[in-house]
């Protein structure tokens, strides 16, 4: 399942990974993924980052989800780009379609999320009674706006100020309004109604980056909703 390079320079490749391919392999994973297919493309990125199995790799999608992501080319240009996002300086903005009427233009979601008792998902910890934010888990920050209104789905614009682990798939199913074809987080209902779209992806894109080469210089990239996100939108209500 072959990546789409959008732009590649001597610093870094910028790509739009499709739903379907896993970023990086492990012990318990034996299919082919993103890390591969680059190190076949670009093998000068072995030797570029921190931990030799994800070579290159500033940031990460999960498998079922797609859009950008950049990759290093070289170690100063690894190290420019995580020093940005250490400093949360890297813009992220995703496209996510949840079911649900959402009645509020905007609104940010500030859950701090944690490991969930279940260890192989994450829990957003609600507020507690007086209104503040529970002191565990670790603090988490997204904000959303509404592109487009539908009967029973949202269209959101989604910027996040963290990047935990399944951030946006968490914070929108603990606001109430789960991502469309996300079973790990999603109702039982949702679930049923997954099945019943035939849906094969989570309808959550990395729309739109923007961070600083070697030189300062600002990058902007934004890609278009794949086909098959293009086509459920015009047979949803």
């Amino acid at each position: 399942m072959k990546y789409q390079k959008i732009f590649v320079n001597d610093e870094f490749i910028v790509i739009n990974k499709p739903a379907g391919l896993i970023v990086h392999g492990a012990k318990h994973i034996t299919e082919d993924n993103l890390t591969d297919e680059l190190l076949r493309e670009f093998p000068e990125i072995a030797k570029v980052g921190d931990d030799p199995e994800r070579p290159g790799l500033m940031h990460r999608l999960d498998k079922l989800a797609s859009g950008l992501m950049v990759i290093a080319r070289t170690q100063d240009s690894f190290d420019n780009l995580k020093k940005q996002f250490q400093k949360r300086e890297v813009e992220k903005i995703y496209t996510a379609l949840v079911y649900g009427k959402i009645i509020k233009d905007e609104d940010e979601i500030n859950f701090p999320i944690d490991r969930s008792a279940k260890g192989f998902k994450m829990a957003a910890l609600p507020l507690s009674k007086n209104g503040k934010n529970n002191d565990e888990g670790r603090r988490a920050f997204s904000e959303f706006s509404v592109i487009k209104r539908f009967i029973n789905y949202t269209l959101l614009r989604v910027k996040i100020k963290t990047g935990r682990t399944h951030q946006i798939r968490v914070h929108l199913a603990a606001y109430g309004y789960p991502i469309v074809g996300d079973d790990l987080y999603g109702t039982s209902k949702t679930k049923i109604k997954n099945k019943k779209l035939g849906v094969t992806r989570i309808y959550l894109v990395a729309s739109e980056l923007t961070f600083k080469d070697l030189t300062s210089a600002k990058h902007h990239f934004q890609v278009d909703l794949p086909e098959e996100f293009q086509k459920l939108l015009k047979t949803i209500k």
